[in-house]
């Protein structure tokens, strides 16, 4: 069995620049009004539909240390049937999802349309632009096999 191999590590400039994309995207998020945990939010749940054990633990540290709850994590994957996402973090984790899963055909442009109506453009462009970003991450930890240390 051949050993795995890191692709971050492999091509650090490649992973530095997008280190410094996802810093970008912070950094637009709260010019757009987006806080933190909002953001976590979007990268725990895109995390949960790729599988990406790394991010999921890395981003859900994240979100403890930026306020969230461990009940509102809890039911991050089930936040439709439950009122304890305010309406801008719906229309996050909404199109996070959509983004991730990449609706086809009719559906697409009536699922953008929505979120797109219920965010301003600076935030459904930074959300979009997060949303890439975790999945591009994930896409390097599941790929490198990168391991989840116990604490």
């Amino acid at each position: 069995m051949s050993e795995k191999v890191f692709i971050d590590k492999q091509h650090r400039p490649v992973y530095q620049a997008m280190a410094a994309t996802a810093a970008s995207i912070r950094s637009a998020a709260e010019e757009a009004g987006l806080g933190r945990v909002v953001m976590e939010l979007v990268n725990v749940r895109v995390s949960q539909l790729n599988g990406c054990a790394f991010c999921l633990d890395l981003h859900t540290r994240q979100s403890l240390e930026a306020g969230e709850s461990e009940q509102r994590l809890a039911v991050l994957p089930a936040w439709r049937d439950t009122a304890l996402f305010d309406e801008t973090e719906r229309a996050a984790l909404g199109l996070a999802e959509a983004v991730t899963q990449l609706p086809g055909g009719e559906d697409r442009e009536g699922i953008y349309a929505k979120y797109r109506a219920q965010l301003s453009p600076e935030q459904f462009s930074v959300l979009s632009w997060a949303a890439i970003a975790i999945n591009a991450f994930n896409r390097v930890s599941i790929i490198s096999g990168h391991p989840v240390r116990k604490r």
